[in-house]
C-alpha cells in the first residue's frame, strides 16, 4: 500500500515490482499476490489495461490511519482514557498538529462550534 499511496495514481504490479527490487529481491508473483490480496479486501480497485491490471488506493493513507485510530478508540471500554493514554504517547510535534487539526474541525463548523451538534 506504500507504493500505491506514494504514487498516488494507479500503478502495475511491474511498476511495484521495479520499486521493490531497488531495496530487495522480490518475485513477480509475489507482488501480483498481494496487489490481488489488496483488491479482495477492497484497499484497492483495479481497472484492466491489455493484459495487466492497474491498481489504485480506494483511500488516502490519511483516511485509513483514520479509521484504525477510530476502530482502536470504539473499541475501547474507557474512550476517554484511551485518549489521554494516546496523547500521552504524542511528541510535541504531534501535539502541535492534533492543535492544529482541531482549529480545522473548529471552522468547518458552521456556528465556530466544534464536535457534534447538542455537544
Amino acid at each position: 500500500m506504500t507504493r500505491v499511496w506514494k504514487w498516488n495514481r494507479p500503478v502495475t504490479v511491474r511498476e511495484v515490482l521495479e520499486d521493490l527490487q531497488r531495496e530487495r529481491s522480490i518475485a513477480y508473483t509475489t507482488v501480483m499476490t498481494v496487489l490481488d490480496n489488496l483488491h479482495q479486501k477492497g484497499w484497492v480497485r483495479r481497472e484492466a489495461e491489455g493484459r495487466a491490471y492497474r491498481y489504485e488506493a480506494v483511500s488516502t493513507r490519511a483516511a485509513y490511519a483514520a479509521a484504525l485510530m477510530n476502530e482502536a478508540w470504539s473499541a475501547s471500554d474507557n474512550p476517554a482514557a484511551a485518549l489521554v493514554a494516546f496523547f500521552g504517547m504524542m511528541s510535541e510535534g504531534q501535539r502541535e498538529a492534533l492543535r492544529d487539526a482541531m482549529r480545522v474541525v473548529q471552522l468547518d463548523q458552521p456556528d465556530g462550534t466544534s464536535g457534534e451538534a447538542g455537544r
